[in-house]
């Protein structure tokens, strides 16, 4: 399927952070869409599971994992009880979700979260406060996770406004980790 977003590449974010990420873990990205980081986890040697609401969306990434396609703004959250090495959002923000969002990363498991903040209205989409994080909201909702980086700002190209995070979920016995920055 040749469609413009299919073409797109990975979030510099999510690429800075996949070092976080082994070969062999399992991976969630939530609102796929075409599967930009589904294809670069996959291709990292990573299971990965898309879930979105756009079926035609999903079939770009048919083959490469396990697909669902959900609407987890009006109906059940299709994953009840999963948890994953590595969850994986960017440009989507449902606040009623971001609990489970953050439930489902497994012990050891990391975050790596990038979405649209409060003074993006002033530069195009979206506008909708719905849509937008508020200052240190992210960091709110990753409360019990430990952040490795954590960003809320202004980027030039495309001009947006974003926070974005990524946040590890350490076991009772985690000591200190080695992790890439």
């Amino acid at each position: 399927m040749s469609t413009p977003h299919a073409a797109l590449a990975p979030s510099p974010w999510v690429q800075r952070w996949s070092a976080l990420v082994p070969a062999g873990a399992t991976v969630l990205d939530l609102a796929c869409g075409h599967g930009r980081h589904l294809r670069w986890f996959a291709q990292r040697g990573c299971r990965v599971t898309g879930v979105d609401r756009d079926a035609a969306a999903l079939a770009a990434s048919e083959g490469l994992g396990e697909m669902i396609t959900a609407d987890v703004e009006s109906g059940p959250w299709p994953l009840p009880g999963r948890r994953f090495d590595a969850v994986i959002v960017t440009n989507y923000l449902w606040r009623a979700l971001l609990p489970t969002v953050v439930a489902s990363v497994a012990e050891g498991g990391v975050l790596v979260y990038e979405t649209f903040a409060v003074g993006n209205e002033t530069v195009g989409k979206p506008s909708n406060p719905a849509f937008l994080l508020r200052p240190g909201e992210l960091l709110q909702a990753c409360a019990g996770l430990r952040i490795v980086a954590y960003e809320d700002g202004f980027l030039d190209a495309p001009p947006r406004f974003v926070q974005r995070i990524a946040a590890v979920r350490e076991g009772p016995d985690a000591g200190p980790v080695r992790r890439p920055l």
